[in-house]
């Protein structure tokens, strides 16, 4: 029979305690850094969120004034106002981002690798000296070619890929997006919303033996970005720190 697992030492306790405390502030430092440099490129950043904090107060302030609980709905508005106003703080630092990663090569791969979920991403299976670039992305839907780059050239690439794939998919749905702002195309900021809204084709087992069978076939690519950054931000730390807190 399997021992029991050991427990862990004073010391043991003590520098995980630790660790933990230095990632929190971290993280604040991340939180807290974004903040100011969203604050010098968006004006209406503060005015917005001190206006929505403010207004919960009063909005429950008098729900419970007219109740005869404004002690219990007063502190009730202040924790209301609290996370209304940060979460407005994330959402606009993320549309920064996007912003500023918009037609950068890379930005597409960028997206991808920042999704939720049980997703299956391969940055750059197909790529050429002009840094178009098409990444494969594996999930409930099926199979997702994502490119980005010269609308005229990834239509070759994704070609060139649905037929080599096709050989190995069986039934799979395969599906193609192209990243941008042209008719047909889908924005940088709403990618991962459109993949979100596919439907769901295939179980969770399926795609494992479906991700061995494409990584068979290998990659053909150019030396490819691995995403862009923008200046003075960095992406993944921002919005990951934002997104714990």
């Amino acid at each position: 029979m399997p021992g029991k697992p050991r427990k862990p030492t004073p010391e043991e306790k003590k520098a995980l305690k630790a660790q933990k405390k230095a990632a929190s502030k971290q993280r604040r430092q991340q939180i807290w850094q974004a903040f100011q440099m969203q604050r010098k490129e968006d004006k209406k950043l503060l005015p917005i969120m001190i206006g929505v904090f403010v207004g919960s107060i009063a909005l429950l302030t008098l729900v419970g004034w007219l109740f005869g609980l404004t002690w219990f709905f007063v502190p009730f508005g202040v924790a209301i106002g609290g996370l209304a106003a940060f979460s407005i703080f994330g959402r606009r630092v993320q549309k920064s981002i996007y912003v500023k990663a918009e037609g950068q090569p890379g930005a597409g791969g960028w997206a991808l690798d920042n999704m939720r979920g049980q997703w299956r991403i391969t940055q750059g299976i197909a790529g050429n000296t002009h840094l178009d670039a098409v990444h494969r992305v594996i999930g409930r839907p099926g199979i997702i070619f994502v490119a980005e780059g010269a609308p005229h050239r990834v239509k070759t690439l994704l070609a060139q890929e649905k037929k080599r794939t096709a050989r190995v998919a069986g039934n799979t749905p395969i599906y193609d997006v192209v990243v941008g702002n042209e008719e047909g195309q889908v924005p940088l900021r709403g990618l991962q919303r459109h993949l979100m809204k596919l439907p769901r084709n295939i179980s969770a087992a399926e795609m494992d033996s479906l991700e061995g069978k494409l990584n068979a076939l290998g990659n053909r690519t150019a030396a490819m970005p691995k995403g862009p950054m923008p200046q003075g931000a960095k992406m993944r730390s921002v919005q990951r720190a934002v997104r714990r807190r």
